[in-house]
Formats: C-alpha cells, structure tokens, sequence
C-alpha cells in the first residue's frame, strides 16, 4: 500500500470517498447524494488529502487536514477491512509531518450504528496511542453526533 497526497479531487474520487464515508462512519453522518457530500467538501477551507491505496489502485484509507477558525482540523477514515493492521497509524505519521497541532472530533462512545447495521467503533483509544491528547471539557453534542475533541502538539 502507498500514500497518495491530493488538493483537488475529481469526480470519481469524490464517489469513492463518499461509499467509504458512508459504510465506515455511523449512519447519522451519512451524506444521502454525492450532491450533499460535495457541499461538505466545498464547506472546508485549505483542505489537502492523504490517500492509502492498496495494490488494485482502491482507496483503503482516507485522512484530510483543513483550516477552520485558523486552526488545522482533520479527519480519517479506514476501511474495515484492514482496521487494527497500523495503516491509520501511518496516515497519522503522514499528518504530523506537516503540522504542528491537529485537532479532531472523536465519537467517545459505543451507541452508534453504521449503514450495514454493525456497532461504531470508537477511535478514541487509537488516538491516544498515536499521541493525541483528549480535551474532555470541550464537546461537540447535536443531533448527528456526540464527540469529544482531542488534539496533538508537536
């Protein structure tokens, strides 16, 4: 598998980002179009995009970095598939090279649902051991979801 770093997707990407968005995060966040999905996207600011791709050319993986409020955020998603193999671990490694802070939303919980009707898993331990420190005090609670933030600092 190989790192692949983009700033612009095509079309095409932005379809297979969107299944892997939607099989692999809890069905609340699901995009129901490419259309709702593309409005998602255009919402970011100054994203870059860090592709794992497996030997068949299949994005196995997903991790991007943007700007909101003048700080870098980001996101991964992992297929499944090879969860718990050291590949997020990777594109995490990936991110850091790039940055000095990195902050996320994380589900803290196990109470979510994703598409296929299977358990959410939450990343949050992931985090930890990646070196990410978890801001108990500050939430993200609506109707899609319920998160903690966490952050890393060179």
């Amino acid at each position: 598998m190989k790192i692949i770093k983009e700033e612009v997707l095509s079309s095409e990407l932005k379809e297979s980002l969107l299944q892997l968005w939607n099989n692999e995060y809890p069905a609340s966040l699901n995009h129901e179009a490419i259309h709702d999905f593309d409005l998602y996207l255009k919402s970011l600011s100054n994203e870059k995009h860090y592709f794992l791709i497996d030997d068949e050319n299949k994005i196995k993986a997903w991790a991007f970095t943007f700007l909101r409020e003048n700080k870098v955020w980001f996101a991964i998603i992992i297929d499944s598939q090879i969860q718990g193999r050291g590949k997020g671990s990777l594109l995490i490694k990936e991110l850091k090279k790039s940055n000095d802070n990195l902050n996320g939303w994380v589900i803290d919980h196990e109470n979510e649902i994703k598409n296929n009707a299977t358990p959410y898993k939450s990343p949050l331990l992931f985090y930890v051991k990646n070196g990410f420190t978890v801001c108990s005090e500050i939430r993200m609670e609506n109707e899609k979801i319920s998160a903690v933030k966490i952050n890393w600092k060179r």
